[in-house]
Parts: C-alpha cells; sequence; structure tokens
C-alpha cells in the first residue's frame, strides 16, 4: 500500500503529464523486450525528436551508429588526451534499446540526440570520487572499504526477496515477459519509482517515507535560487550514487527544456531513459541552470567508435552494466522479432545439445524435449508463462547433463555468452591510430585473426624466393615487426610464444586474439603517436630515457630490432654508449651482453645495421671478466644469479670471435681453483670447462679429491658437486670415477655431515631426469658390486614415510655459523 507522500507525488506527476510534458518511456540496458517496445512505442508518440539517455556529446556520432553498415555489439568511448588515460564506455548491442530508437529515428527521418551530462563531466566527477577515496585511504593509512552504494543495495535486496532468488531472473520473467508495450511501460516505470524509493529509504508506507514526504515539501516551499532538488551543496553531501543521479535528471531535464525552447512542442519529445531516472525526469525537479552547469568539474576528452564483443558485455569479464547471458539474449530479441515467444528457448536448447554433440557428448532428441518440457514446468511453478535463462539452465543440466553442471559448463558458456563481436565500416569515427591498426591488419592479412577465440600464427621470417612480389617475399617479416611493436605498446592482440626451435633464428610463434580490452589500449597509444610505428617509437625512446642501467636500455635495443625500427635502435644504442661506463654490477652486465649478443646473431635476419654494438659489447665483457671472480665470494642467495651470469657470460663468449676468449678461459680456471669463493660457483667454472674440453679427466680427479676429502665441511663440498651438474650431465655421468670419488666421499660423514650434504645433492639432482637418474644408479651398481637394476629400483623406488619425514626436516636443518 502506498503511503502518503508517494499518493500526492503521483497525483502531481499525473497533473503535470496532462499539462503538456515529454514522453518518457523507461528501459533497462540491453533489453531485448526494451528494445522490441520502444519501437512500437515510438510509432505510437509520432514524435519530432528522441532524446537518449547518453552523453550529450556523442549526439554527433549517431549518423555513424545508425549506419547499416555497423554490425554490433559496438560501443562509444570517451577518453581523456593526457595521461593517464580515463575512459568512459557506452556499449550498443543489436537489442540495446537505445540503439532500436536510433534506427527508428534514421528511418523516420526524426531528429535524435543523447542527453545526458556529457563525457567530459562524467570523466570529472569520476575523478573527483577517485581523489577522494585515496584522500581517505591517505588519512586512515590503511585500506577502507567503501560503503554500499543505495543501488547495489537495492538489487542485493531484490536478490533476498524475490521468489527467483536473483534479480537478473526476476527482471526477465516480470518484464523481459511482458508481452506487450503497455505491460513493459507501466512496469518499467513502477520497477523505477520502487528502485528509487528503496535506494533512498523512502519504502512506501513506513514512517521514514512519510518523514522523507514532508522533507520534500519543506524543500520545495523553500523557493528557487539553489541546485535542482537541495542544490549543490546538497548534492556534494550525498557524495554518492543518488548525488549524481540527480545531477544527471537536472541535466537531462535542461536538455527537455533547451529542445522546448528551440520549438519543439514537450508532446512531440520522447526520452528514452533508464527506468530509474523516468520519476526524476517527470517529477518536480527544476532544470540545472547556467550557473550550476558551470561548476560542475570536467576532463577534457576525445571520442571515437569501437567494437566492441558479446564476452565483454557479459558479466564475467567485470562489465557492470552488462548481462550474464548476451547471446541469449540475442535469441529473446530474435523471438520478438519473429513473434515466436518460445523461440529463445527452443534455440537455447537446441544450440545446447549441438555444441555437446559436436564435442563429442552424445545429447538425444528425447533429452531435449524432456528438457523443454521441465523448463516449461519450473516457469510454472515461479507463476510465469515463459522458461528464464536459469529455469532452462536448470532443465538442461537435469535432462542434458544427468545432474552435474560440469557435463554441460562448456556449451552453457558457448550458448549464453557467444564469441560475437561488432565492426565498423572504413571511414566510420575513429582515432587516427586505429585507422592504421586496421589498415595494417589488412595489408598483412591479418583480419581472420580477429576473433575473440585465441588463434595460433607460425612465422617464418626468411625471404620466400618462391614468390613474385617483395612484399610477398617479406610478409612474415612485416607482420612480427607489427606484432612486436603491439607488443611493445603493451596491446594484448598479439603475445609471441615459445618456438619449439629454440635455435631457429628464423622462426616465431605467435597467439592472437581480439578483446575489446585490446582496442582500449589501442585508443589510448593515440597519445604516443598517430600511427603504431610512431607510437612504439614515442615508447622505445621513453623507456630508453627512464633506463637507470644499462640492462634496461639493452632491452629497448633489442625490442628495437624486434620492432624492425633503426632509428630507435640508434638512440639508444647511443644512450648504452654513455651509460655503460657505469656498469659495477656482473649479474647487469650479463643481462645487458645477453640481449646485445642475441640482437648480434640474429639481427641480420632483420635487415639491421649492428656494427655499433661490437665494441659496446667488447667493453662490456672485458669489464665483466676483470669483475667475476670478486663477486664470486658471496652467499648462496647471490651464488644463484652470479651462476645465471657465468652462464650468460660463457655462452656470450661462444657465439662471437671477436671477443678475448682466452681471457674468459683464464676467468674460469681461477674461479675453479680458489677455494675462498662460493663453492657452488667454483663447481660451476669446473663444468664449463670440463663441457668445453678445458679440463681433462685427470684435472677433474684431482679437483674431485680436493672438492670432497674428509676435510671439508660437507655444505661446501656437497655444494661444489651440487654446481659442478649444473652444465653438461652426461659428461659427468660417462666418468665413472666421479661417482667412485663421491661414493667415497659420503662414506666418510658421520649423520649430521650426511645431513648437510643430503640438503645440497637433493638441490643438484632435481634437475637430472629420470633417464639420467637410472644411468648414475647403473655407475653405483657397478661401484657397489650390486645389479644396476636392482640399484636403480632402490634409488628411484617410492619413499618410505619414515624417510619422508627426514626428507621434510631437511628444510628446517641448522647450519650453525655458514
Amino acid at each position: 500500500m502506498e503511503g502518503r507522500a508517494e499518493k500526492k507525488q503521483a497525483e502531481k506527476t499525473r497533473a503535470k503529464a496532462k499539462k503538456g510534458m515529454p514522453h518518457a518511456f523507461g528501459i533497462r540496458h540491453l533489453s531485448p523486450a526494451g528494445a522490441y517496445y520502444v519501437r512500437e512505442y515510438l510509432d505510437r508518440a509520432d514524435p519530432q525528436l528522441v532524446l537518449i539517455e547518453g552523453p550529450e556529446d556523442f549526439s554527433e556520432l549517431i549518423g555513424d551508429l545508425g549506419s547499416e553498415e555497423i554490425e554490433p555489439p559496438v560501443a562509444v568511448m570517451a577518453y581523456t588526451k593526457e595521461l593517464p588515460v580515463r575512459t568512459v564506455l557506452y556499449p550498443f548491442a543489436v537489442y540495446s534499446p537505445e540503439y532500436q530508437a536510433i534506427l527508428w529515428a534514421k528511418e523516420h527521418g526524426c531528429e535524435c540526440r543523447f542527453c545526458d551530462l556529457p563525457s567530459e563531466v562524467f570523466l570529472g566527477l569520476e575523478e573527483e570520487r577517485r581523489k577522494k577515496w585515496q584522500k581517505k585511504l591517505e588519512e586512515k593509512q590503511e585500506p577502507c572499504q567503501e560503503p554500499e552504494s543505495p543501488v547495489a543495495y537495492v538489487y542485493r535486496r531484490l536478490d533476498e526477496l524475490s521468489g527467483d532468488g536473483d534479480n537478473e531472473t526476476f527482471w526477465e520473467r516480470t518484464m523481459e515477459h511482458a508481452g506487450d508495450v503497455e505491460g513493459y511501460h507501466k512496469g518499467a516505470a513502477e520497477f523505477g519509482r520502487s528502485l528509487r524509493a528503496l535506494a533512498s529509504g523512502d519504502i512506501p508506507g513506513t514512517e521514514k517515507a512519510a518523514k522523507s514526504g514532508a522533507a520534500r515539501e519543506g524543500e520545495e516551499a523553500e523557493g528557487a535560487g539553489g541546485m535542482p532538488d537541495g542544490g549543490e551543496e546538497g548534492r556534494r553531501e550525498d557524495g554518492g550514487e543518488n548525488a549524481e543521479n540527480r545531477i544527471r535528471e537536472a541535466y537531462m531535464r535542461r536538455v527537455v527544456a533547451r529542445a522546448v525552447k528551440e520549438g519543439t512542442s514537450p508532446e512531440k519529445i520522447v526520452v528514452i531513459t533508464g527506468a530509474f531516472h523516468v520519476e526524476g525526469l517527470m517529477g518536480e525537479g527544476k532544470p540545472m541552470t547556467e550557473k550550476e552547469w558551470k561548476k560542475l568539474p570536467r576532463l577534457e576528452a576525445k571520442k571515437t567508435l569501437m567494437p566492441y564483443s558479446y564476452f565483454r558485455l557479459s558479466e564475467r569479464s567485470g562489465y557492470g552494466a552488462g548481462n550474464r547471458a548476451p547471446a541469449y539474449y540475442e535469441l529473446l530479441w530474435e523471438g520478438l522479432c519473429r513473434q515466436e515467444p518460445d523461440y529463445a528457448a527452443r534455440r537455447y536448447l537446441a544450440a545446447l545439445a549441438a555444441y555437446q554433440r559436436e564435442h563429442g557428448n552424445l545429447v538425444s532428441s528425447a533429452e531435449i524435449i524432456e528438457a523443454m518440457r521441465l523448463s516449461l514446468s519450473l516457469a510454472g511453478l515461479h507463476g510465469g508463462r515463459l522458461p528464464t535463462l536459469r529455469d532452462l539452465r536448470d532443465a538442461a543440466v537435469t535432462c542434458m547433463g544427468h545432474g552435474s553442471f560440469s557435463e554441460v559448463a562448456l556449451a552453457v558458456a558457448d550458448t549464453e555468452i557467444g564469441t560475437r563481436i561488432g565492426s565498423l565500416p572504413e571511414g566510420v569515427s575513429q582515432t587516427s591510430i586505429q585507422s592504421d591498426f586496421y589498415r595494417r591488419l589488412g595489408e598483412l592479412r591479418l583480419e581472420r585473426y580477429k576473433s575473440v577465440a585465441a588463434q595460433d600464427l607460425s612465422l617464418d621470417l626468411r625471404e620466400k624466393l618462391t614468390v613474385k612480389s617483395q612484399k610477398s617475399a617479406f610478409l612474415d617479416l612485416e607482420r612480427s615487426f607489427f606484432l612486436h611493436r603491439l607488443r611493445v605498446l603493451g596491446i594484448s592482440f598479439a603475445a609471441i610464444q615459445a618456438v619449439k626451435q629454440e635455435r631457429a633464428t628464423w622462426a616465431e610463434q605467435w597467439q592472437l586474439r581480439w578483446t575489446p580490452e585490446a582496442e582500449i589500449q589501442i585508443v589510448e597509444a593515440v597519445l604516443k603517436g598517430d600511427t603504431i610505428e610512431q607510437a612504439a617509437s614515442f615508447a622505445l625512446r621513453e623507456r630508453t630515457m627512464g633506463s637507470s642501467g644499462i640492462a634496461g636500455i639493452a632491452a629497448v635495443i633489442e625490442d628495437a630490432c624486434d620492432c624492425g625500427m633503426p632509428t630507435s635502435m640508434e638512440y639508444a644504442v647511443s644512450a648504452l654508449q654513455g651509460t655503460a661506463v657505469d656498469a659495477v654490477s656482473v649479474t647487469e652486465i650479463a643481462e645487458t651482453a645477453g640481449r646485445l649478443s642475441s640482437v648480434l646473431r640474429y639481427g641480420d635476419i632483420r635487415h639491421l645495421d649492428r656494427a655499433p654494438l661490437v665494441p659496446i659489447l667488447s667493453q662490456l665483457f672485458l669489464r665483466a671478466c676483470l669483475l667475476l671472480a670478486g663477486e664470486c665470494a658471496c652467499d648462496e642467495g647471490a651464488a644463484k644469479q652470479i651462476a645465471q651470469a657465468v652462464a650468460t657470460l660463457h655462452e656470450v663468449s661462444v657465439n662471437h670471435d671477436f671477443l678475448d676468449g682466452e681471457r674468459w678461459r683464464r676467468v674460469l680456471f681461477e674461479i675453479a681453483a680458489r677455494d675462498d669463493l662460493n663453492t657452488r660457483l667454483s663447481g660451476l667454472a669446473a663444468a664449463i670447462l670440463l663441457e668445453a674440453g678445458q679440463m681433462n679427466s685427470e684435472e677433474l680427479g684431482c679437483e674431485v679429491q680436493r672438492r670432497l676429502s674428509k676435510g671439508i665441511p660437507a655444505e661446501l663440498g656437497a655444494g661444489w658437486f651440487a654446481g659442478l651438474s649444473m652444465k653438461n650431465h652426461y659428461a659427468l655421468i660417462a666418468r665413472l670415477n666421479l661417482w667412485e670419488k663421491l661414493s667415497e666421499y659420503l662414506v666418510t660423514l658421520d649423520d649430521e655431515e650426511f645431513k648437510r650434504a643430503l640438503v645440497f645433492l637433493r638441490r643438484a639432482f632435481a634437475d637430472f631426469t629420470s633417464e639420467e637418474k637410472n644411468q648414475i644408479a647403473e655407475n653405483l651398481g657397478e661401484i657397489w658390486q650390486v645389479n644396476p637394476s636392482q640399484a636403480s629400483e632402490v634409488l628411484n623406488g617410492p619413499v618410505s614415510g619414515e624417510e619422508l619425514e627426514m626428507l621434510s626436516g631437511l628444510d628446517d636443518f641448522d647450519f650453525g655459523d655458514i
């Protein structure tokens, strides 16, 4: 039962409507029934002007949105002109009421505009909220939870109170199945009124409602001059969604008032807006004044159209104004257009069955029929005449999934969300960098990869000698340049994969997948340049200037080479020359040398001049040789990083004849022989020399005898062996005397020493394969004079409970002073 205040307000609204108010049709964004019935409503109203909720400055794009060549879903995006880029997105599906209203207006030659706050104001309000939230965080010095918004509270209460258990099902059963335009129109208006009452705590029939009504009467009696609905200060104090909604509604009333002043009769204006705002537009509020308008915060912004996807519209992608099942909602739209009420239910179950069959899961016709019958029964239990998505899904799980959702989960995702991506015709409003991106996609024959499904692309960067044109001969190389530029810009359309042939310099493997996020990233990159190449060049130069060390600059050189951008490469090389003299860390030098080596070895296939890198690499390599031995006097934590640096530097020395290889070998011999360095690194140096043929079996035997002796602490001896095993395993396995020495060494250890050694040996043998462990077992079987297969079975067998308990205790073993 309505309270007295609500009755009085409703009477005022109806009286005002009789005096000549614009028509208002309440909708829900992405509502198939709303999209269908809004056309019928417009047919009846026959307006001269259609106003649609949406940023007013988007009106200049309505002509493009109404183009017959556009394929929804698409979105209008506003973005700030300065970093960090802030965005406002307004997506449209074919079943969006706003989109159908735009099409109707175009078909009937009717003027159409958006009427909400301009995008620059939305961005400004969002920035104010962000600053306010940041200030709260700084004041409290700890994360604080934002209070639940009024609208979030309303929908949570709907979930709790609706017989269906969630507001999405409640809306579909009540509104999407409304049956006629009058039912939808009145239902949406009532739904909006109820939302406003709940959001403000103004619940009909309660004491608070009466107080709120009296408060409204008091506000109306106080006179004009302030901000509409309580003035600007009132809005600022509210500070939440209610305050912003009042600002928006005041602005929409301002747009309506302006249209009337320009000569359009109120009765010839139809406003298409969210159901929540109908009461606000048709109520007693006053239009926003010029003074109030000028006080609103703003961030300068640009606009663009972009393709969108059903996945992005779905709630799984995190888009708040989306719906759970965009592909299913399209079926509802098609059913309304066909005037077949049960079309969506039939097509949904048929699509589930088709997906299951395509993927090897049998679904019989009888199961489909039973699922249809069960869904109708479930709808009837809730007082509905048609099944909702929830009814259909429950029926499908029961009849097709045998009671298990996991059996139909993939089919449900495919049928409910779908893979549809919108498209824009060439020439439709886009930023310069978007146009360049799509032009390059066409030139490089990559358009078919513009799909939400990930697709693999293999590239052969070598010149193709069997084709006639130079463009075709280097097509894959140009593709590689383009994809690497996208990678440098952080555009997620392409991700490079590891190539199976690690040493194949001519092969690249990519995975391509288009998402609306990638489109947003492209638009954001316009601040760096008008084309992909210009933006990538700016990004590389920015990274070069921001690099604090030589490794970062070397990474830029490597990326510039991959992108095929010689100018950016020259700039980074120049910066590296000026910075390399300050390098003091062996790990940083090694990382830089590794990157430069990669460019020198593989850069020829990209046709870039690499000669300036040769003296830089020589200089860095010499410095590493001078510093390395001293840095090997370190703890285990640093040893891991230095070990990687040693491996990298050795690979660099092997790959380039112009480097001083003899000096490098002397450094390795020094590290291998010294007792005052980290033993793991000494072992690694010995392993490298052994692998390179610079250390013979006799020298290795002497080193083993020295390192694995009773006088050497267990952890040092085992650490040395762990370093020795970091390189060629087969070279170690083939030397039986090495395993004899290790066996003799372990026998001499007492229990505590053995535990110390075991910690390091476990780590060493963790990198050996099963086959390699079998071969070691064979060696030990021969040493111990037992059957090799028996030794292998014992050594590679399952660990007993007692052994497992002892091993788990090693992680917390007390190493005393080491």
